[in-house]
């Protein structure tokens, strides 16, 4: 603590911040935020959050209608064991 106090310029003082709260907005941060780190090349064919969102959404669309055709009966009865 000493060292980061020799380190302080001398307009500032330590008083003028205030005493300091370990992980004050810790909840508020991890509320609505999932962090993902993406390969270079994906990040590079989504440069915004906005286009990720809209792909992962258009995914999710695609694989709600694939369970949805396949969750069909065949029209065949299944024989009983």
């Amino acid at each position: 603590m000493n060292k980061a106090k020799d380190d302080m310029r001398a307009e500032y003082r330590r008083e003028d911040f205030g005493k300091g709260v370990r992980g004050k907005y810790f909840g508020r941060v991890t509320r609505g935020t999932n962090l993902v780190l993406l390969d270079s090349k994906v990040a590079k064919a989504f440069p915004t959050s906005a286009a990720v969102n809209e792909a992962l959404l258009g995914l999710l669309s695609l694989t709600e209608q694939t369970t949805r055709i396949t969750s069909r009966t065949s029209g065949r009865s299944k024989t009983r064991r």
